[in-house]
């Protein structure tokens, strides 16, 4: 008897000790029915013995980056599953089912159910995902809270499957049914891994259909040391411009591509926009609910912009395939916020960059009806739409790696591309909103 094999007939040894019946409860235990698969942001490798490690790459994300993951115990020596990683910029622990699965019996009282130990945290923190169908995972953030058990030995999770379910998702058919990821440094055990048709859940989740809305600070492994930091040296930026007896003419908000104005854009930022002691409020990572938050939390008060330059959405589509609906009323809570805060700016509400290499790409058709939709909110007095998608594009709607060379944020010459399309209207608004003594 194999190794894998032991851990088969130990993990159903376990699995059986409750009193659900089998058609009550899918239980995902490797071996010919489930397969178990390591990967990260450059490779994957099944669990095939006890252990697996993922190859060095060339050109890794991640210097040092290491993922494994090995057999291990809970209450037996060979019932559990241990992920180890370090400096990656994503792990994950995936099980996937031989043949498609059909969740929906779990998901009207059900629950993705487990047990957890959260060996160290310091540096890391999980996110779970179920599978929706093909290409389709529904991800539910766990950062803070894994935090918060390590060292605290295994622990049950019950997580209601609505916390993975949106309206037209098809769970009739799905192959990769669960997945714990992270990223940064760190080691968590999973066991008893399950979906259960009726169960009582012990871990809460947003409402997807509010979470666009919802203030709340972005709360990434990634994002944990400098998100708060960078937020407290805007105020503080802005407190200077104050004491200075500065107004801000021009503010941008927005993620990582208005972001990386202070990096890649940052000469072309120097040429057009220092003179208008504009500031940049973009943040990496950010989706409008994270934008919100900093807003209600001091961004836009103490001062009087004339131009506000607004351009988000592409991290709620592109990391949660969110419903562009529910993106775009992220985006109108956005605009009326920065009416509230800044009554008397102009805002210029950009649309959302394009995004990966083909124009029929998933995630780029997804990002253009949003613009459809956020388009709408333009009055032409307040409020103003503007599209330079096409100026980054290639004439057949391609994007180029010379523009754009991960296929989502500019580079420099991006970013002069930016300016050069935009400069024109912004011009316009600044001399139709002249400033005030």
């Amino acid at each position: 008897m194999n190794a894998l094999s032991r851990l088969v007939i130990l993990s159903l040894m376990s699995a059986c000790a409750g009193s659900a019946s089998a058609a009550d409860t899918l239980r995902l235990v490797p071996g010919a029915a489930w397969h178990v698969e390591l990967g990260d942001f450059d490779s994957h490798l099944p669990l095939a013995g006890d252990s697996v490690v993922l190859p060095k790459v060339d050109k890794p994300h991640g210097e040092d980056n290491h993922v494994e993951a090995h057999v291990s115990g809970k209450h037996a020596k060979r019932d559990a599953l241990t992920m180890k990683w370090s400096d990656a910029w994503y792990a994950s622990l995936r099980f996937d089912a031989a043949q498609p699965v059909d969740l929906r019996p779990f998901l009207a009282d059900g629950a993705v159910a487990f047990d957890l130990d959260a060996v160290d945290m310091a540096k890391a923190g999980l996110t779970f995902v179920v599978g929706c169908g093909a290409d389709c995972g529904r991800k539910l953030p766990y950062v803070v809270p894994s935090r918060a058990l390590a060292g605290k030995g295994w622990q049950r999770l019950v997580i209601p499957m609505r916390c993975f379910a949106h309206d037209g998702d098809d769970f009739s058919a799905v192959t990769r049914a669960f997945t714990l990821d992270s990223s940064g440094t760190g080691e968590a055990a999973i066991a008893n891994l399950r979906f259960v048709r009726h169960a009582k859940g012990n871990v809460a989740c947003p409402d997807y259909r509010t979470q666009s809305v919802s203030p709340t600070p972005l709360e990434q492994v990634w994002s944990m040391d400098w998100w708060i930091p960078r937020h407290e040296q805007k105020l503080a930026e802005i407190a200077a411009l104050r004491a200075a007896g500065v107004q801000p003419d021009v503010v941008f908000i927005g993620d990582s591509i208005t972001h990386n104005w202070e990096k890649d854009g940052q000469a072309v930022w120097a040429a057009n926009y220092a003179r208008y002691h504009a500031l940049d409020l973009g943040f990496g990572g950010d989706h409008t609910e994270n934008v919100l938050w900093r807003l209600q939390h001091g961004e836009l008060d103490g001062y009087r912009a004339r131009v506000v330059v607004m351009m988000i959405g592409t991290n709620n589509t592109g990391d949660r395939m969110e419903d562009p609906a529910t993106t775009a009323a992220g985006v109108r809570r956005l605009v009326d916020e920065v009416r509230r805060r800044q009554p008397g700016a102009k805002i210029l509400l950009l649309a959302v960059f394009p995004r990966d290499e083909k124009p029929d790409s998933p995630l780029r058709r997804i990002n253009d009806r949003l613009n459809q939709a956020i388009a709408t909110f333009a009055d032409d007095r307040d409020v103003f739409f503007l599209d330079i998608d096409a100026a980054l594009a290639n004439p057949d709607g391609t994007l180029s790696r010379d523009v754009m060379p991960d296929l989502l944020h500019p580079n420099d010459k991006g970013y002069a591309i930016w300016a050069g399309q935009m400069n024109p209207t912004l011009q316009r608004l600044l001399d139709a909103n002249p400033a005030r003594p």
